[in-house]
């Protein structure tokens, strides 16, 4: 019987891709005098390259972008900006209050684990306003640990006691989440994700409002 839902953040509740468009586009407008002469859709698209999806942290993205159109900018400054100023432009994906509230409604318990920055993501996830729902988050900057490994996953589970078996973990990243949580005993739960379109896996979602009912036939098999 499932007891917990897990989560992952970007990719997952978090629609990252257009946060970070959103984000970028907001950004070249307010530092027009340094990169106007840049076509905006060329910038932008170059940030996206350069960020690959969030696994290129941003210092290393506007270092590169200061050094290719050398711009009279601080590459700092870009950084600060974006570690201050992102939290206002998340996207969540469709569904995603009325999911966690249906699932709380419902008698599970929450968890969340992401990897990156503590107070960045904390900031991100307060910005989306499910932070209520949630009865742990766990950071992989401030646990000390990260996705794929295993003991973040058993840390989670351990602090909100339940057993790997009676609890589901929904993440995009076919290793980082659906494996790695399968790993120690969960099921893992895909939330599908265009650049894996081969990823092939017992239990997928496409939307967050598929989940409950989901849930719900595994817990009457």
């Amino acid at each position: 019987m499932i007891q917990a839902v897990l989560f992952d953040l970007d990719g997952t509740l978090l629609d990252r891709d257009a946060s970070v468009k959103k984000f970028i586009d907001n950004q070249y407008e307010r530092i027009s005098n340094y990169v106007g002469h840049i076509p905006k859709k060329e910038y932008m698209n170059r940030f996206i390259e350069l960020d690959c999806r969030g696994y290129v942290w941003k210092d290393k993205v506007y270092q590169q972008l200061v050094y290719e159109y050398k711009l009279e900018i601080d590459w700092e400054y870009l950084l600060q900006d974006y570690i201050s100023e992102f939290k206002h432009h998340c996207v969540p994906f469709s569904n995603l209050h009325r999911m966690l509230k249906e699932l709380k409604t419902n008698g599970f318990v929450l968890g969340m684990i992401t990897n990156g920055f503590g107070q960045f993501q904390m900031d991100n996830i307060i910005a989306l306003g499910i932070e209520k729902y949630f009865d742990v988050i766990l950071v992989s900057e401030t646990e000390g640990i990260k996705k794929p490994d295993p003991i973040i996953f058993e840390r989670a589970l351990e602090r909100l006691n339940v057993a790997a078996s009676q609890s589901v973990f929904i993440g995009d990243h076919p290793d980082n989440d659906v494996r790695a949580s399968q790993s120690v005993g969960m099921k893992g739960i895909w939330k599908k994700d265009f650049q894996w379109d081969t990823f092939e896996t017992d239990f997928v979602v496409e939307d967050l409002g598929e989940l409950s009912k989901l849930i719900e036939q595994l817990n009457t098999r």
